[in-house]
């Protein structure tokens, strides 16, 4: 029996125990010495290639256990890490600059691009066909969001349409298609598959795509506590988003199946042809696209401009891809 009085503190032991297991292991710990992950995702289509990840068993088979942490907007999985109650999470580029700016938030890969998924939709019976039609008009948003802060920042004032020449009602994305239903707001930016499910119910018609004016990348951020303690959780946890890529890619019917049953599970009625239509809208490609780094500094001068930052990001500390990297060298 070791007596921890003997020179050895239990420290020291655990990390002497820790090394005999790395070089046993090839110098990698092994699955079961990985760290547990508080995931955070939104509910909305940008949460759902997350959802699948958990729901795939490449994290188990890994060696990581996960809870999850669902709400209804990337910005709220966003204030639940900058409070430290959830470890990863998704959402847009102007919410992560403001995580980082606010706690440290890190981004450790792209995962996907959404801007087709958002949508400016207005009442069928009103016949909106232009951004410009909005005005004096009801437009639900999620206030505090990336999809709102671009809509409110960069898309309406690009059709002459700046805050206060419409009136804008906060309102969680699943709960704008009831509310465009009961006639309560006159449009809506809103994201899939709510906008698939508008369209198919006769509620609502596209305006306008984010596409437009912003491909919307999402990342997938860790706070700066959790990227410090677990690099080789963090390492496993994206080589199973790469193993993800290639079901999104070759088995996109198994993809759909398994995230169109959250949906009817909550009760939302929607046929799988129209969630198809939805799901193709969200591009899967884990990575670090090549013309990031000016996307984002754009992003951070408006967030600056607008005050919601207190300082553009440094993005080599902001960033980090080694991790994404060492995923890809051991696929």
């Amino acid at each position: 029996m070791t007596n921890w009085n003997d020179g050895m503190t239990r420290r020291h032991y655990l990390a002497a125990a820790g090394a005999v297991l790395a070089t046993a292991f090839g110098g990698t710990r092994p699955a079961f010495a990985l760290d547990p992950i508080r995931q955070g995702y939104q509910t909305n289509m940008w949460g759902m290639p997350t959802y699948y990840l958990m729901k795939s068993g490449l994290l188990e088979k890994a060696g990581i256990k996960t809870s999850d942490f669902a709400v209804p907007s990337g910005n709220l999985t966003m204030q639940q890490m900058v409070a430290r109650q959830v470890d990863l999470g998704t959402y847009a580029g102007p919410s992560f600059i403001i995580g980082h700016d606010k706690g440290g938030i890190v981004g450790v890969a792209v995962i996907e691009t959404v801007g087709k998924t958002i949508q400016v939709m207005g009442r069928k019976d009103l016949g909106f066909t232009k951004v410009e039609d909005l005005r004096g008009k009801k437009v639900a948003n999620q206030t505090g969001s990336s999809s709102g802060n671009i809509f409110t920042d960069q898309l309406a004032p690009a059709h002459g349409l700046k805050k206060g020449d419409y009136q804008e009602v906060r309102m969680n994305v699943n709960d704008m298609v009831a509310a465009m239903a009961a006639k309560t707001v006159d449009a809506m930016v809103c994201t899939e598959p709510y906008n698939a499910i508008a369209e198919a119910d006769g509620i609502g018609n596209t305006i306008v795509d984010f596409s437009k004016v912003d491909p919307l990348p999402v990342f997938m951020a860790a706070t700066p506590e959790f990227v410090q303690k677990s690099p080789d959780t963090l390492v496993a946890y994206l080589r199973a988003w790469l193993q993800v890529t290639k079901d999104f890619t070759s088995n996109p019917d198994k993809v759909a199946d398994v995230i169109h049953t959250f949906y009817t599970s909550k009760g939302y009625k929607i046929d799988r042809t129209t969630f198809r239509k939805a799901l193709a809208t969200v591009e899967v490609s884990p990575g670090f696209p090549s013309d990031l780094g000016p996307y984002m500094q754009k992003h951070a001068e408006i967030l600056l401009k607008e005050k919601k930052i207190a300082k553009i990001p440094d993005w080599k500390v902001a960033m980090r891809t080694e991790f994404m990297d060492k995923a890809r060298a051991g696929a």
